[in-house]
């Protein structure tokens, strides 16, 4: 007996329908049909090939007979393999689980500053970005994408037609890459952006990092504002130095840059200064392997609220190459592809894998954080061109002063000169050189009383400007301007200046009547005696 998930009955939430043989068993398609016939398993996404049994989800299984699961990239080559694939291709005739690339090499690491993403208080990593390989974690994770698979595969909850229900909601969460799966009465599966059927994924290109062993450089990054770390500043330098605990060494600043959510990144280096010979620099990864011990990593964490260290390290042309050609876990390789093909700079940029929106809103975040950074040194760049345009005018304005002074000093010398050749050639006949020279003057006095030339144009100019200095005088218009308010208060003062007279007047006039009276009133006085 066999189900069939998204077959010609019933629309798979994962794309077109699909439609198997009478053969067929297992469950087949999510996504595009399960092709070929006799065939058996589950096949989310890609078709599988003829012959398979087992779940495929993703690209294609890549060979005959084999057995197992294959989510993203195709399944190991070679008969009789069985095992779980997923990403990119495992080895021939393995057995078990391959997770992304192939651990048989070491590869860079994503993390922090000098990668992708962020990197705790953890060591030893292969992979890109992976922690190194242990048995008990393999295990969870052979048993949480097997609870996976089961989550939106085949749940067994109640045993009938609602078990498909669930199975379809699950998926719709998968797709989201959040929730909580049933598969059975006790069983959960958490579903993150992470997980293989995860449909909001993209691909964004970061720099690759640039930096050498030798050069000692280790980001740390603190829960801190930058105010707060610059001030404190020697505070952690201090902090540092006593992690290190040992009197040679020296805690060197290279820089604090802001990060958001209030995180700050600073890099820093130690050097070393032995009591013979020069100082040199601890190398970068020796440096970040000790302060990441859980003894040293408590401190700091305890004393600087640290977030993470990674040595400030570039990739080699080796490690390149091995990252661009194995796509990373849960990324289409014809995607992965493209997006080689699409790098707008190969030299300095790399594709990397954005999956779910908190990837992306960090993206965005750090995309605001520098363009506020630039916009900052833009702005000291603008005020720098600022001094200079007023100190290149300031400039233009004494060249032109010392031009004329020097004008001024080569005429008084000139004067000097010439009334010192005076005394010197008193008494002397006329030599032949002053003989050319008197030539040449009068050569010059003729040219210059030439009508058409040079002085004739200044007595011209000089009559024009007599014109128009005659011609100003006669007219109507004012030969300047005042201010409505310079105006208004003259007036003012005018009239009080006329009110002053006319109560002086009438004061004169009220003395004069008095007079008068006093005249006629001694007159009559004369009069009547």
């Amino acid at each position: 007996m066999a189900f069939n998930f998204g077959g010609t009955s019933q629309p798979s939430l994962f794309g077109a329908t699909t439609t198997t043989s009478s053969t067929t068993g297992g469950f087949g398609g999510f996504g595009t049909g399960l092709g070929g016939t006799s065939s058996g398993g589950f096949s989310f996404g890609q078709p599988a090939t003829t012959q398979t049994s087992g779940f495929g989800f993703g690209a294609p299984a890549a060979t005959t007979a084999t057995t197992g699961f294959s989510f993203g990239g195709a399944a190991s080559t070679g008969a009789g393999s069985t095992g779980f694939g997923f990403g990119a291709p495992s080895t021939a005739s393995t057995g078990g689980f391959g997770f992304g690339t192939t651990t048989t090499s070491a590869a860079p690491s994503f993390g922090g500053t000098t990668g992708f993403g962020s990197l705790g208080a953890t060591s030893g990593t292969t992979g890109f970005g992976q922690p190194a390989p242990q048995q008990q974690q393999q295990q969870q994770e052979e048993n949480a994408l097997a609870n996976l698979a089961m989550a939106v595969s085949l749940p067994q909850i109640f045993g009938d037609e609602r078990d498909a229900i669930i199975a379809r909601w699950n998926q719709v969460q998968a797709c989201w890459g959040t929730g909580k799966g049933f598969f059975s009465q006790t069983g959960v599966a958490e579903f993150k952006p992470d997980n293989p059927f995860c449909r909001f994924r993209a691909i964004g290109y970061h720099v690759i990092p640039s930096g050498r062993n030798e050069d000692g450089l280790v980001a740390l990054v603190l829960k801190k504002k930058e105010a707060e770390v610059s001030a404190a500043q020697q505070q952690v330098v201090d902090t540092l130095t006593k992690v290190l605990a040992k009197p040679t060494l020296s805690v060197c600043v290279e820089g604090i840059r802001p990060m958001p959510e209030e995180r700050t990144e600073l890099v820093v280096y130690v050097l070393e200064r032995p009591t013979q010979g020069p100082a040199k620099r601890v190398p970068a990864r020796e440096l970040c392997s000790f302060l990441q011990q859980q003894m040293q990593w408590s401190q700091l964490t305890a004393q600087l609220a640290a977030g993470s260290i990674v040595p400030k390290l570039g990739w080699s042309p080796e490690q390149i190459k091995e990252y661009l050609d194995n796509p990373p876990a849960g990324v289409d390789p014809l995607l992965w592809r493209q997006a080689k093909l699409d790098n707008p700079d190969p030299e300095r940029l790399v594709p990397v894998p954005m999956v779910g929106f908190r990837e992306l809103q960090r993206r965005l975040k750090h995309q605001e954080e520098e363009t506020r950074l630039h916009q900052q040194r833009l702005d000291v760049i603008a005020g720098d061109l600022g001094k200079l345009q007023t100190q290149h005018s300031q400039t233009l304005a004494k060249l032109d002063d010392y031009k004329r002074k020097h004008l001024e000093l080569s005429h008084r010398l000139l004067k000097v000169i010439v009334k010192q050749e005076i005394c010197r050639k008193l008494g002397y006949a006329v030599q032949a050189e002053e003989e050319m020279l008197k030539v040449k003057l009068e050569q010059l006095q003729v040219v210059l009383n030439h009508p058409t030339q040079f002085k004739g144009r200044l007595n011209e100019l000089m009559s024009q400007i007599r014109m128009q200095s005659q011609g100003g005088f006669g007219r109507d218009e004012p030969a300047y301007q005042m201010d409505v308010d310079m105006q208004t208060e003259i007036k003012q003062m005018l009239k009080q200046q006329q009110e002053g007279l006319q109560h002086l007047i009438d004061i004169i006039k009220c003395d004069s009547e008095d007079l008068q009276r006093m005249e006629q009133s001694l007159a009559n006085s004369r009069i009547g005696r």
